[in-house]
């Protein structure tokens, strides 16, 4: 080994965790990652780091590959679902990436992702949105109901909202700042409209930056109150769902409205159709159907 390959490892060496940590977490804010998406990294890759230095790991150039795969295997025993195990992985070969990148680590460190089960999942029918709906006590659970269940917005997206980003002459929506900080436009119909107007006369600031959805005391609705008041009403309706699993059953309802699918795609704010396909998983009443309609035996009789 040359003189300035052992001065090179020396520094390489000498760096902890936390600084190589530090550094990553920085590179995530330069490349203005959203809030939610830089807490992410936070959470996954800090959980990560801790477990490096109990097991007595204190520079980035001694994590292996065997420690990546004991630490999923532990996230696999603590009973964690194949998404949040996936994402957990997904965040370490982000950081393992960019230590490389950065030479805090020499050589690569890759490994397999787990596994993610392809499951069906969750959205509500038209029926079940109606039971929700009904079920809803207050003006503004029922324009939140309404306006992802008619919109295809996320949790996010819908919390950020100011009362100047829905025109309610037209139905459309403004976002500024979809996932990974896009702008896109998406668009409700007149009955969502009519119920946003009904809770926007509960209101006393519906200047055109306050936000759309507030609490008692007037302030922005935050992200973990959001998604409780879908977890008060899956509990009240015996229907379990989620704000995504409203994204979701906007999908399904469109597509069932003859929905062209390019512009079901510009609405979701993707790059291509395949988060689309992955959305539009068709449901067993679905092929029931459609089965009745083409099977090519019943239709035997028809020829």
């Amino acid at each position: 080994m040359s003189e300035k390959n052992v001065d090179h490892f020396k520094a390489l060496a000498s760096l902890t965790l936390k600084e190589a940590y530090y550094d990553f977490i920085l590179s995530r804010q330069a490349s203005r990652c959203s809030p939610a998406t830089l807490e992410f990294y936070k959470y996954t890759s800090g959980k990560f780091i801790s477990w490096l230095e109990d097991q007595g790991v204190n520079s980035p150039l001694h994590v292996s590959v065997r420690h990546v795969r004991e630490y999923i295997a532990l996230q696999i025993s603590h009973e964690k679902s194949d998404n949040t195990v996936h994402d957990i992985a997904r965040a370490i070969k982000t950081l393992l990436r960019f230590w490389h990148n950065e030479k805090y680590i020499d050589t690569p460190v890759t490994f397999s992702m787990p596994k993610v089960e392809k499951k069906r999942l969750p959205c509500l029918s038209a029926e079940e949105l109606e039971t929700v709906f009904k079920a809803c006590s207050t003006p503004r659970e029922k324009a939140m109901i309404l306006l992802l269940a008619d919109s295809g917005l996320r949790r996010a997206e819908a919390v950020a909202l100011n009362w100047g980003d829905v025109d309610m002459s037209s139905g459309l929506v403004t976002v500024k700042r979809g996932k990974g900080g896009k702008p896109r436009s998406s668009v409700v119909g007149a009955m969502t409209r009519r119920i946003l107007l009904s809770y926007r006369r509960t209101l006393t600031n519906t200047s055109e930056n306050a936000p759309l959805f507030q609490s008692r005391e007037g302030a922005r609705f935050t992200g973990s109150g959001f998604r409780l008041v879908f977890t008060r009403l899956s509990k009240k309706t015996g229907i379990p769902f989620s704000p995504h699993a409203m994204r979701r059953t906007f999908v399904i309802l469109s597509l069932r409205g003859n929905m062209d699918v390019l512009h079901l795609q510009a609405i979701l704010g993707h790059s291509s159709l395949d988060m689309v396909q992955h959305y539009a998983q068709l449901m067993d009443e679905d092929l029931i159907r459609e089965h009745r309609a083409h099977s090519p035996v019943d239709n035997l009789r028809h020829r």
